[in-house]
């Protein structure tokens, strides 16, 4: 079903809009429309053009109210926040960020200053093993020093065959995978031309700072201890941020839900307008709201002097479509999922969503009977829908408990059919004797008569449907309207009667049952025109083209007529074949020996319980899609999204 709705306008004082949105919009459910759009018979209006003030700080809080609900996420509340003012808000925000921003600049300092003495220690790590005063080293006045890495291929060649010939010395400190580090001095007066020969043996030079004091591995030392003290003083003040969050939880999320709610009703400005009355500024927003709504909302006003509600009852006078909010009983609710994949009904058309939940269910229990598979569907699918609120998991339980209801028809029992009798008959062994075709499976026959119900009942919906819509032409002479039930009702009537071996209607009868439809289809066109009183216009292509065209759509609609009622078929033909599959089961199992493997037919229940289920849901939702919807449903509406708490 489909909520009646009611376009409302509301209007007070200009300054007095953020207390009216406050107080009501966010306590009522109202899909607000632009108000510039909607009334354009009113004079004089102007949009809002106020930057948002809360937008800032709104931002602020929701950084640091993140943290919080991130912690909180999946486990039990706390409890809701403390209401407070908007005054308390900005100033609970301002406080906090103004604290973690200083510690903040605080950690970002410490933080540089420790890569910066990484750096330092890395510089030194390799040249540990030299066990002499770096800053004595670099305070040499005579003796040039050169701190750096060769590779272990050339410092190979370099102490075989260069090192005894030239005047230097140098220190092996480390080694690496493939170099070698180093510390060499040579006199500062031939400095340049050692320096030359060991640049020629790929030696890199490694810059020294002079800021160490001892040994490289006590100033290594000691960068370590500054390190772990700057760290130390960085966790300090992590902690101290995460303590100040956990100490201000409830003010922050507090402030956080008051100016996120200040920041979006001040958005509202977007869709509302402003008109003035001599020397006043009013505000005017309007939207929908369902009537049950807007009669709440007219009683809370009812003593607020400076708040105005007007309720548009004529929907013709309005320019947006009324949005669409279902209401359904709680057991069909999850059958909306269907609705919304297809469409949902524009506002006034019929909602199909308790049709669909009762043939849906009705259609799978008849493809799948079997008593034992479809408890396990009902407790197993219910079980799954309380636990996760899956609106498929309460689909799959109702399904179960149709499929229920046709395993005690069909007396089968996870596929054993010699436990309980049959109520009403076997799919796999009932025939029916039928005049011109013989011995027919009953299940086809009764899925193809309740085929033709469904089609026959569709037709009466698409004429309910264009008789609300005014639609002349798909009331009389659609071929799902007036003249399409007459004339497949007819066909139904004819083949009930004949192959039940009760005389058929006369000749004339008959032409008149299918010719007068049949010829209403063919001038629908200008027959329509007609009763609507609109001017005839030209067939393209004259009247030669009209009767070729018009003869191909009724070839096309009786193709149509006999290929949707022969889909069917395929609701029969899934319970023989759900009987079939279960008994390759069972004779798998080895049943008919008396001793069968329970194994098996636990594993080959589960199978077809999840394969064949899987399919069937599948078929009964393209027959619902192409064979029930295709004729009578548009699926045009647009959802009803509310401002407020459906919104938010």
């Amino acid at each position: 079903m489909i909520e009646p709705m009611k376009f409302i306008s509301i209007t007070g004082p200009k300054a007095d809009i953020d207390r009216v949105v406050d107080r009501y919009l966010s306590k009522y459910e109202v899909q607000l429309e632009n108000a510039l759009a909607e009334l354009r018979s009113v004079k004089d209006l102007r949009p809002f053009t106020e930057t948002n003030p809360y937008k800032e700080m709104c931002a602020q809080a929701e950084a640091l109210a993140a943290p919080l609900k991130a912690e909180t996420a999946g486990k039990d509340s706390r409890g809701p926040a403390p209401d407070i003012t908007l005054d308390e808000a900005l100033d609970i925000v301002a406080r906090i960020t103004s604290d973690l921003d200083a510690w903040s600049r605080e950690k970002e300092d410490l933080e540089q200053q420790v890569a910066a003495l990484e750096e330092s220690r890395e510089r030194i790590s390799p040249f540990t093993d030299l066990n002499y005063n770096l800053s004595a080293i670099l305070h040499f006045k005579y003796i040039q020093f050169r701190f750096g890495r060769i590779p272990k291929e050339y410092f190979r060649k370099f102490t075989d065959y260069v090192y005894d010939t030239i005047d230097t010395v140098y220190y092996k400190c480390s080694e690496e995978d493939d170099y070698v580090w180093i510390v060499y001095f040579v006199p500062e007066s031939i400095s340049k031309k050692i320096d030359a020969i060991y640049a020629s043996m790929h030696f890199e030079r490694y810059m020294i700072p002079d800021e160490y004091e001892g040994t490289p591995l006590e100033a290594g030392a000691a960068l370590d201890e500054k390190i772990n003290g700057m760290k130390d003083q960085i966790a300090a003040l992590e902690q101290k941020r995460v303590s100040c969050l956990e100490e201000n939880r409830a003010s922050i999320l507090a402030a956080d839900a008051r100016l996120s709610r200040f920041a979006k009703n001040f958005d509202v400005r977007r869709m509302a307008a402003c008109t003035r009355h001599k020397d006043s500024t009013f505000y005017i927003l309007c939207g929908w709201m369902t009537k049950e709504q807007a009669d709440a909302f007219r009683e809370d006003i009812k003593n607020d002097e400076d708040v105005f509600l007007i309720v548009e009852e004529n929907h013709g006078n309005i320019l947006s479509k009324p949005p669409t909010k279902l209401k359904n009983p709680r057991l069909f609710r999850p059958f909306e999922m269907f609705i919304r994949m297809y469409g949902l009904p524009a506002y006034g058309e019929l909602d199909p969503t308790i049709l669909i939940g009762i043939t849906y269910s009705f259609l799978f229990g008849f493809m799948f009977g079997d008593a034992g598979q479809g408890l396990c569907l009902l407790i197993g699918g219910f079980l799954l829908y309380r636990l996760k609120k899956l609106n498929l998991a309460a689909i799959v339980s109702c399904c179960g408990f149709f499929s229920t209801i046709f395993g005690f028809l069909f007396g089968s029992v996870f596929g054993f059919e010699n436990v309980i009798e049959p109520l009403w008959l076997r799919p796999a062994d009932a025939m029916t004797d039928l005049p011109f075709i013989g011995k027919l499976n009953t299940v086809f026959v009764v899925a193809i008569s309740i085929g033709m119900g469904i089609i026959l009942f569709t037709m009466v919906l698409n004429m309910i449907n264009s008789i609300r819509e005014k639609d002349v032409e798909k009331i009389w002479f659609d071929t799902n309207g007036a003249a399409g039930l007459v004339f497949y009702g007819s066909v139904v009537v004819s083949v009930v009667l004949f192959m039940s071996g009760n005389p058929v209607p006369a000749a004339a009868v008959l032409a008149v049952m299918f010719g007068l439809p049949l010829l209403l289809m063919f001038f629908k066109e200008p027959l329509t025109a007609l009763l609507e009183k609109k001017a005839k216009t030209a067939a393209p292509g004259g009247k030669a083209m009209f009767v070729i065209q018009g003869f191909f759509e009724l070839f096309e609609v009786l193709l149509s007529y006999f290929s949707n009622t022969l889909s069917f078929v395929r609701v029969g033909a899934f319970a023989v074949s759900h009987a079939a599959m279960m008994e390759v089961v069972l004779m798998l199992a080895g049943a008919e020996a008396g001793s069968p493997n329970w194994l098996v037919i636990v594993l080959g229940n589960l199978f077809v319980c999840g394969m064949e289920g899987l399919i069937v849901g599948i078929q009964v939702l393209r027959l619902e899609y192409y064979e029930l919807f295709s004729r009578f449903y548009r699926g045009t509406g647009r959802e009803f999204k509310p401002y407020g708490r459906a919104g938010a």
